[in-house]
């Protein structure tokens, strides 16, 4: 018994070895700002990209919520996601309303959800896409 269980521990640690390094994580290239009669604003800096992401990465969604505003969004924000090297990359598109309190309401429609962000991440996201 014992003469099978190291071989088989060994196999299933390189099996989970295995799976963890072919696990993708998203990396956040590009951000397209898009607000109503204005230019569209393109960036591509990494160090507001590094600072876009850990804001986004911190969001609670709420999931399959059907939301109807009462004014247009103030910011549509199109990011750019890398899954893979080499591959076409994903984009998401969020929905972002500043609120009057310093807080901000963000939709993502391709996936039904919504999230509240506080203060201090609306105010990175204000400084980042340039709104007054």
């Amino acid at each position: 018994m014992k003469k099978w269980l190291v071989p088989l521990l060994s196999v299933f640690v390189l099996f989970l070895i295995g799976c963890t390094e072919n696990e993708s994580v998203s990396k956040l290239t590009r951000v397209d700002v898009l607000k109503e009669n204005k230019d569209e604003m393109i960036i591509s800096d990494q160090h507001i990209l590094n600072e876009l992401s850990q804001v986004f990465e911190q969001i609670e969604w709420e999931q399959n919520v059907k939301v109807e505003m009462s004014r247009k969004e103030d910011v549509k924000a199109v990011l750019f996601m890398e899954v893979e090297e080499n591959m076409p990359e994903r984009l998401v598109e969020y929905f972002i309303w500043f609120e009057g309190n310093g807080t901000a309401t963000i939709i993502n429609r391709d996936e039904s959800s919504l999230a509240k962000l506080d203060e201090e991440s609306t105010s990175i996201l204000k400084i980042n896409f340039n709104y007054e």
